[in-house]
Order: C-alpha cells, then structure tokens, then sequence
C-alpha cells in the first residue's frame, strides 16, 4: 500500500516521484521497461539537450493552448539550472538556447535518481502493469510483480514515439478506461516522406544540407521556422522538417524558402549588367554545388533549356524574376511522415479541457493525475519537450 504509484519511470515520472517522496508521501515508481530512461539517454546524441532557455507557452502546440502556462511558470529552465548546480552536473549552450550536459545524459538520469532515493522512492522496474482497477482506498495495480494498492496514481509513460525503446499508448488507453478524452495522436517532430516516384530526381541530394526558412498551415495553425535542412532518399528531414512536421497536416503544402533573408531577384538584376558569370556558377556560390547542378537540370527539364549555361549578363529578367520565385517560394506537398520509429515525440494524448492546469489531476477522477507526454501538450525541437516533463512532473508532485 502507497500513498502514490507512479506509472513511468521517465523525466516526468522519476520528477514527480522525487518531489512527492521528499515532500513526506510514500511513493512506487513502476516501469515495465528493464532499463532507465532510455528517451533520456539517447537524447542530444548522448548528451541530453535537457531544456531551453527560452522555453514559454509560445514555444508548445496543443488544442488547448493556455492549459502549459501555469505549470511552465511555476517550474522554469532556471529552476532545473538550480537543481544541476546542486549535483554539480555542468552545462553547455547550443544555438537557439539549447541546454546539453557537457557529459553524458547519464549524469541526467543518475541526480534523478538520486532525488528519487533521497524521498525513499520504491522502484519497481521490469513491472508490466496488466490491470488498473479502483476501490474504495484508491487504485488497485495488478503487476508483474504483484499486486500494488496507492491512494493516488499517476500516469507518466509517454507517447508512441521510438517504439523501439519500449514506447506504448498506455497512458491512452488509460484515459481512455476512465472516460477521458484524446486527441488524436501523431508522429511529431519527424522526417517527412515523399512519393518515391516523385521524389526520385532529387533521391542523389541525400545528405546536402542548407538553412532555409519555412511554414505550413494559416492562420493560428501556421508554423514557420528558420532552421537547417537536410536532404534524404526519401523525402527531407533535419531541424527545419523536424520542426514543420509538428505542424503539418496531411494533404497540405509546405512551403520552403531556400535563400532566406535575401531578395534573389533583385540580386540576380542589380549583378546583371555585362556579368559573364554563368547561371550555374552564380547558383553555385549560393549553395552545395550537388545542389545547384540538380535545381537547374530540374528546370531544364520543366522547358527551361540551357539554363544553367546562360550567361547572367544574357539572361532575359522575366527569367531571373522566375528562377528566384520559384527558390523563394518551393513548394512541394508530402504524403507522410516517417512514423513513429523516426519520431521524437508525439503530438496529441490526453485531452487537457479534462485536467486540471495546476496540478494535473483528472477533473472526472479524484487521484488520477496525467503527465509528460502523455497529456496533449507538444514542444518545438530543443529541449522543450523535456522542460515540459520537468514542469508539469513539479506541479503534479506538488499537488499530491
């Protein structure tokens, strides 16, 4: 018997637990995985990009968009700043206030565990729970590893992303038997695919890499991002995609500009004038060379023959005007995504109108709280996801 059973030993579970056990309750931290928090082990290339600096409300999709914004300011990237420096963990900043340990993630999830031991946390690791029942003292667990009773559960075991790592839709389906409602779930921060058969002319430009800006969506629902792009056999992925992804909605369009914070077409017309620079060279110097040799076979073969070795100089400007619209303004429409094995989150989950916002309790349901990635609240790309487990995990463990 518990005061607390904590479903999810992962960033928001083992921050709940920890707070909950040092503020006084008895708290079980469950997981059916063998392994600890291996979302946070492979995260940043091993070096855990823990949080944002900047990380707001502005910065997290959900449809209840307010609902973050008492949890986010009650915990800030700040406050997890203070509790590294209290377990001695040193940090680096990335571009665009990305937080990495200058060690290994490991350090992460060793001063998590440490704050769990330091409340008297029970662990329970390598524990399916097959059955969640509700009596008159609470919660009834039926586990692998027998029965467990708690007067309060709460629900941290993520979304689908990385199945590979033992990722479920539990916690849905948990909602779901306590007469929740999700929001449709789906792969979020995650490459975007193409039909193959259209995609196949620019299959070779697998691995170039440029910084474009782009956007998707209108109105409330735009996405627009200024990151780094990166071209795959299959479709487009890095920062730039990663980012849109969260945003797209299939069938829809993106829209990509592939020099940004310049205006081409008066570029190509003010450098006119007696420039014997071949289009191809002037394209040349303005991105990867594979790129620049690709876009103009491309064109050629749309009825622009001889683009690529028409002199600047020759070049009538209605051309020029249309060369740089079309790299301004490339639009091109995906047919999915690359799934949740390639994603890094999941968008959607437990829908928010049913929770509580300062302590994550279910409104329907006495003593049952939801979490992390679980609950309908998606970061951008950059450690904002894990600010919002740190966050709504600190809330919820206050609360209890």
């Amino acid at each position: 018997m518990f005061d607390v059973a904590v479903l999810g030993a992962g960033a928001a579970g083992m921050m709940c637990a920890a707070v909950a056990g040092q503020r006084g309750l008895r708290v079980v931290l469950v997981d059916h995985a063998s392994r600890l928090a291996e979302k946070i082990r492979i995260s940043g290339g091993g070096r855990c990009n823990f949080t944002n600096i900047g990380a707001g409300p502005a910065n997290f999709l959900s449809d209840n968009p307010h609902f973050c914004r008492s949890a986010l300011s009650g915990y800030t990237p700040q406050d997890f700043l203070a509790l590294l420096k209290r377990h001695h963990i040193a940090w680096h900043e990335k571009h665009r206030g990305q937080l990495f340990c200058d060690d290994s993630s490991e350090s992460i999830i060793e001063m998590l565990r440490a704050e769990c031991d330091a409340g008297g946390v029970q662990w329970r690791m390598n524990c399916a729970v097959a059955e969640i029942g509700q009596g008159e003292q609470g919660f009834e667990l039926r586990t692998g590893q027998g029965p467990i009773r708690a007067a309060k559960l709460v629900i941290a075991t993520g979304g689908m992303a990385i199945p590979q790592l033992g990722a479920t839709d539990f916690g849905l389906k948990v909602a779901r038997q306590f007469g929740l409602k999700v929001v449709e779930p789906r792969p979020a921060l995650v490459p975007l695919t193409f039909d193959p058969a259209q995609w196949q002319a620019l299959s070779e430009l697998s691995g170039v890499a440029l910084e474009v800006s782009l956007h998707t969506g209108q109105g409330k629902a735009r996405g627009e991002f200024l990151e780094d792009l990166l071209f795959t056999h299959r479709g487009l992925s890095g920062p730039a995609i990663l980012q849109i992804s969260s945003f797209w909605k299939p069938g829809e369009p993106i829209v990509v500009d592939l020099a940004p914070g310049r205006n081409l077409a008066e570029e190509l017309l003010a450098s006119k004038s007696g420039n014997r620079q071949q289009l191809h060279t002037v394209l040349a110097g303005l991105w990867p060379k594979r790129l620049a040799d690709r876009w103009l076979h491309l064109a050629e073969q749309k009825g622009k023959p001889g683009l690529a070795a028409l002199r600047l100089a020759d070049a009538p400007d209605k051309t020029l005007r249309g060369l740089a619209q079309d790299i301004h303004q490339w639009t091109l429409v995906p047919s999915g995504t690359a799934g949740y094995k390639k994603a890094e989150v999941m968008r959607g989950g437990v829908d928010t109108r049913g929770l509580d916002q300062k302590s994550m309790q279910a409104k329907t349901t006495p003593g049952l709280y939801f979490i992390g990635e679980t609950v309908d609240v998606t970061g951008w790309l950059g450690g904002y996801n894990f600010q919002w487990a740190w966050a709504s995990g600190m809330a919820c463990g206050k609360a209890l």
